[in-house]
């Protein structure tokens, strides 16, 4: 039977699995030059890290059982990469927008 223990520690690693994916959002959309780099970096790589977080989280008997591989995945994974992006691309200004200091060559 689930406790309340484990519906907060599965929230916990949710919203962990959220600011996960938009840190590395932004990440790939400073450090890499072309639009598409970023998107494809990001498609690819922030699943990765999610489910290791995931893994290594529910293998440590945190969170309920959800009963199938598919609720894992969609709840602990899709959910989280799908409001990481929205909240990098929607909510945080654009690299592009930052007025950054001039730096002097020495």
């Amino acid at each position: 039977m689930a406790t309340i223990l484990d519906f907060v520690l599965m929230a916990v690693v949710f919203v962990g699995n959220t600011g996960i994916a938009a840190v590395m959002t932004r990440f790939f959309r400073l450090q890499l030059k072309t639009r598409w780099g970023s998107v494809v970096y990001t498609a690819l790589l922030v699943p990765v890290a999610l489910v290791v977080t995931t893994i290594v989280a529910f293998s440590l008997g945190v969170g309920v059982n959800l009963g199938s591989a598919a609720a894992v995945l969609g709840l602990m994974i899709g959910l989280p990469m799908g409001l990481g992006v929205t909240i990098d691309v929607l909510y945080v200004p654009a690299p592009d927008e930052y007025e950054l200091p001039e730096t002097t060559g020495r």
